[in-house]
């Protein structure tokens, strides 16, 4: 049985501004986006906490960063590249993966890559994606193969439970692909833990976004320790928003109103709280190991 202080967990944060929420059509057109931005952006602010907290931790962090915002705050990437983070692509525009073609996914993809190397002087390497709401799901595998056509050499898209927007079939853990094309490409998923008694369980997220501020402490840390007793690290996602008690509120069906902005005071406390217990590093590292100490992956 593996220890949980003995592991090195994945620390990630998808760096995109409080509107960029599928689904909520106050906030969809994309048209509207710079408006919103004026008015009212924490991506910044937010952001910039969240360097500060890894900083006061030593803990290091991959940074899934929206074209989008790279293209609006290329200050914001050369921070985060400068603090040694690693940077990965969350996508340009946050659509849904399952409603694209491969053409538009492709194109998608290419944008953001270049948003983010053009924000950074010299050459940067993005080898890790996570799309946008999990959105990779069943019948759209594709995706795995315009990924590595476009550069990218490990995937962190599946949610291995059911969510609005996402869930995936699929091992936990550090795991390798066959794309559609029969190609391999490594996938970290997000973490789940299996909560209830006897035969009646149901995996859950316990460690990212309204998960996180959502759950007390205990259950938290309860999760990390159930993974790790299986030999798996815990993948941690947050976003700005998620520590953001002064995000704006827009209009949306009551439960994801409650999902999208209760628990917002929180955040801070518990993942400094995690940076104190655990070991945490960036998405490549723990795909690295995994796949190091699994030859045969």
């Amino acid at each position: 049985m593996t220890d949980a202080r003995s592991l090195t967990h994945a620390l990630s944060f998808d760096i995109e501004d409080w509107f960029h929420i599928v689904e909520v059509k106050a906030v969809e057109d994309p048209a509207r986006w710079p408006l919103l931005s004026e008015r009212s952006s924490l991506v910044e602010r937010y952001t910039d906490l969240i360097l500060r907290i890894c900083d006061d931790h030593g803990a290091k962090a991959t940074f899934f960063m929206l074209g989008w915002i790279a293209a609006r705050h290329p200050a914001l990437v050369r921070r985060i590249h400068d603090a040694g983070h690693e940077i990965g692509t969350h996508s340009f525009w946050h659509r849904k993966v399952y409603e694209l073609t491969p053409e538009d996914f492709a194109r998608d993809i290419s944008d953001s890559l270049a948003a983010i190397r053009a924000a950074v002087p010299g050459r940067i390497e993005i080898r890790g994606f996570r799309a946008p709401s999990f959105s990779i799901t069943q019948g759209s595998e594709w995706a795995f193969d315009v990924l590595i056509d476009q550069g990218i050499t490990y995937d962190a898209s599946l949610f291995p439970a059911s969510r609005g927007h996402g869930g995936y079939a699929c091992p936990p853990g550090l795991h390798t692909i066959s794309t559609p094309a029969g190609r391999l490409l490594p996938e970290l998923p997000m973490s789940v833990a299996s909560i209830g008694v006897g035969p009646v369980r149901k995996k859950m997220c316990y460690c990212g976004g309204g998960y996180m501020r959502l759950l007390p402490g205990s259950f938290i840390r309860q999760g990390i320790e159930q993974e790790a007793s299986a030999g798996r690290p815990t993948v941690v996602y947050l976003h700005p928003r998620d520590f953001a008690p002064d995000c704006p509120k827009v209009r949306m069906p009551p439960h994801r109103y409650f999902k999208c902005y209760v628990g917002t005071g929180t955040t801070e406390r518990k993942l400094r709280d995690l940076l104190a217990r655990y070991t945490w590093g960036t998405c490549e590292q723990v795909v690295a190991t995994g796949l190091a100490e699994r030859p045969g992956q």
